[in-house]
């Protein structure tokens, strides 16, 4: 599959979160940050160019455009990619190292994870998979049940195993997100996950701890599914929400019978925990 790459030149760090939020919502999958730069991708039968216009009414910005082809993607992979490494939020100690296979372990961290997110979203250096990973950190996995909804990677679903999960649902809608998480989950040797291509939570699937790094507009259109998925007391741990619609996540959470725990905000973004 190949993909579209746009660079965006002169744009700050917040005029780079909004455009994110907004290429996300026409299918944009993978963004790269850099200094007054970014970088966005999306599949080429997915781009339409009439939405994609439309935003740039909005955001008047200078850019450029390429294709990248698919076997160029692991060249690409390898010369951009630098750990991430990821701090217990209240105590500062190593928390999760996410490397590449040609990264060495640190075993300084509790916990080391390996991916090659191809065009996947969530490798930890964007603020909401960051986000997700460090308050991953307050919540006992221990022989609990956990879906995470809207996968990417699978690095999610692949540390959640890691800190006990009994079992995992890795759910995303995104065939190349889910050929990429199979791939991740296995060289993690995770034994207890299983990966599933599918639009939302299917029916009759019950979770102690429900994870979503999605977006506020998905998150509203399946809340009845992301509810109905919940035992007793589950924990809900969600992000890809922007600082400017804190107040519409808190009212769709609270309106859903879910009782808000904790905000926590990077950047432009934020993550909430919920329980229900």
């Amino acid at each position: 599959m190949d993909y579209y790459q746009f660079e965006f030149s002169k744009i700050n760090s917040e005029e780079s979160e909004i455009l994110i939020a907004q290429l996300v919502e026409i299918n944009f999958e993978g963004f790269e940050e850099g200094v007054n730069s970014l970088k966005a991708l999306i599949p080429v039968k997915e781009f339409d160019e009439s939405l994609f216009n439309s935003i740039l009414e909005v955001n008047i910005l200078k850019y450029s455009k390429s294709i990248i082809k698919e076997q160029n993607w692991n060249e690409k992979w390898e010369s951009d990619f630098e750990p991430v490494l990821v701090n217990h939020p209240t105590t500062s100690k190593p928390f999760v190292f996410i490397r590449a296979s040609f990264h060495k372990e640190n075993y300084s961290f509790e916990y080391n994870i390996e991916v090659t997110p191809k065009m996947s979203f969530g490798t930890g250096h964007h603020a909401t998979t960051y986000l997700m990973v460090a308050n991953m950190s307050g919540i006992d996995f221990k022989n609990k049940t956990v879906i995470d909804f809207g996968t990417g990677t699978g690095v999610l679903a692949i540390l959640a195993e890691k800190m006990g999960a009994k079992n995992v649902l890795a759910i995303d809608n995104d065939e190349w997100s889910i050929n990429n998480a199979k791939e991740n989950i296995e060289v993690n040797n995770c034994k207890n996950t299983i990966i599933l291509q599918a639009e939302t939570i299917p029916k009759g699937n019950k979770a102690d701890i429900i994870l979503a790094n999605i977006n506020l507009n998905i998150i509203k259109e399946n809340i009845v599914e992301i509810k109905d998925a919940a035992l007793n007391e589950t924990i809900f741990l969600f992000s890809g929400i922007m600082l400017h619609d804190e107040h519409k996540i808190l009212e769709e959470l609270t309106n859903a019978g879910m009782n808000i725990d904790n905000v926590f905000r990077k950047e432009n973004w934020l993550s909430v925990l919920a329980v229900i």
